[in-house]
């Protein structure tokens, strides 16, 4: 990229929080419109952009408003104390001199255990707050540049883009008229941690040929772990989880299952007469459809089409490092039903009818998870907390739980969790208020439910899932805006 002066990173004074957000959008619009419009184009002179005060005073203002604000790195600081004791600007000027300078350097991620669902561990790594500022930065950089590569049929942490427009994508390829029956139902065996670098950065580098922005990027990713019993372990492979910037990094190295199948897709299948050509050969047809590292291909077909798979997708992962993981793997048929990210999707008879739909629901496990979250919450070990609180914390938990799920067929399923919460929540009450003798039932209704049998505590009722309203999830296709794509009307305007 000729221009050396996309932004004045000669500027002396910190920009507010507000005017770097619209000059840090309008480059990245830019640099989108550039990549979209010439595919080949390699772009250089962007470090200059990672360390300028706008880009900086941005990243500041996504990490100090993330949900882990006040967790610490290997340097145990966090956002509040060096707001406190250093200063916001004080601190950028530290980490923009550094950049400049290149003596900036990443340190390790401090590694911490989240338990998972399925009673194994999660890694997750968490860097200090000036790595995490630089990150930031390098993100707002690299990724309108790498979205305008990025495929529909990926959906996982990109920008405007949900787990549910994945989920819509399935069922409207599973619907009539279109009829993928068979599904390859695929997972990664630790995907952020066996990413092969050198794959990695050979596709970064197809489109960056700042060698300052990649050595930066390469830095991160071999920056390092600090074990939870202080020993240091070197990062030989893999964008360890919890940096600003790791989900990127993955969908990069990612894009090549994208490219393979889309290549497929566009070359012999994209058409209706290619299709059916295919299906008087014997042949099936496929769509894929990927959130991360998790992903399932659409195929009509049979059987054994949708199996023939599984060693195509393994021999694309390869050359990434990556294997599929054998227990989370198969070939199952829309009538029998499988669960994706959540949801559990099937084809089932509509009941009165004859007539069968796709259907998709809150999946076993993610109903068993919040009902062991609420199991835990009313433990009899927490009844030494307010009532109030308590019934402020479940409405939360169960509303954002239902947010996520409310795009299904989830009414039968969100009464069942309301009725077990009631359930749980009422023994909790009768055991905390009973004193010596036992609460009674209508003891309880009379003190602790205000309408009918809601459970009311000084002015706090419990709501549940109840305030939250099922309804249909809006299929967008394939075409998402990016928030760099400029309006219609701009766009055919010139």
């Amino acid at each position: 990229m000729s221009e050396d002066a996309l932004v004045n990173t000669g500027a002396t004074r910190w920009p507010d929080a507000d005017s770097a957000f619209v000059t840090v959008r309008r480059m990245q619009t830019k640099l989108h419109r550039w990549a979209t419009d010439d595919r080949g184009r390699r772009f250089g002179d962007l470090f200059n952009l990672v360390y300028d005060p706008v880009f900086l005073v941005h990243a500041w203002e996504r990490v100090a408003g993330n949900v882990g604000v006040r967790t610490p790195g290997i340097d145990r600081a966090t956002v509040v104390q060096i707001e406190a004791q250093i200063g916001v600007e004080a601190f950028l000027s530290q980490i923009r001199n550094s950049l400049k300078s290149g003596e900036f350097s990443p340190v390790e991620v401090r590694q911490v255990m989240i338990p998972k669902a399925s009673g194994k561990l999660r890694k997750l790594g968490i860097p200090t707050v000036a790595d995490r500022v630089v990150q930031a930065s390098l993100k707002q950089v690299l990724e309108p540049i790498f979205e305008a590569d990025f495929l529909p049929c990926s959906y996982g942490f990109r920008p405007n883009r949900r787990a549910h427009d994945a989920i819509a994508e399935i069922h409207h390829l599973a619907s009539e008229p279109i009829d993928y029956h068979w599904v390859l139902e695929a997972d990664i065996t630790a995907c952020f941690d066996e990413i092969d670098h050198i794959a990695l950065m050979d596709r970064l580098r197809a489109r960056i040929s700042d060698k300052r922005v990649n050595a930066l990027v390469k830095a991160f990713l071999k920056s390092g772990v600090m074990m939870t019993d202080g020993n240091r372990e070197e990062t030989w492979t893999g964008t360890p989880q919890g940096g600003v910037l790791s989900p990127l990094p993955a969908n990069i190295a990612l894009t090549a299952l994208d490219d393979h199948f889309d290549r497929q897709w566009r070359q012999t299948m994209s058409t209706w007469r290619w299709r059916n050509r295919r299906r008087l050969k014997g042949l099936g047809s496929w769509r894929l459809i990927r959130f991360a590292d998790d992903f399932v291909l659409m195929v009509s077909g049979d059987r054994s089409h949708a199996e023939s798979l599984g060693e195509e997708v393994s021999a694309v992962l390869a050359p990434l490092g990556l294997r599929l993981a054998p227990d989370k793997t198969r070939v199952v048929h829309i009538d029998e039903g499988f669960n994706f990210l959540g949801y559990h999707i099937r084809c089932l008879r509509r009941r009165g009818t004859n007539k069968y739909f796709v259907y998709t629901k809150p999946s076993k496990k993610a109903v068993q998870a919040i009902r062991d979250k609420v199991s835990a919450k009313t433990h009899r070990s927490t009844r030494n907390q307010d009532l109030a609180k308590l019934i402020l914390s479940l409405n939360r938990i169960l509303r954002g739980w239902a947010n996520y799920f409310r795009y299904g067929v989830s009414k039968a399923s969100f009464a069942a969790i309301d009725a077990h919460t009631w359930a749980r929540l009422m023994r909790w009450i009768r055991r905390k208020y009973a004193g010596k003798a036992r609460m009674g039932m209508p003891e309880f209704r009379r003190r602790f439910c205000d309408i009918g049998w809601r459970i009311a505590h000084q002015g706090v009722a419990f709501t549940g899932t109840s305030t939250v309203s099922v309804k249909r999830y809006r299929y967008r296709g394939g075409n998402i805006a990016t928030p760099w794509t400029p309006p219609p009307a701009a766009a055919s305007g010139g």
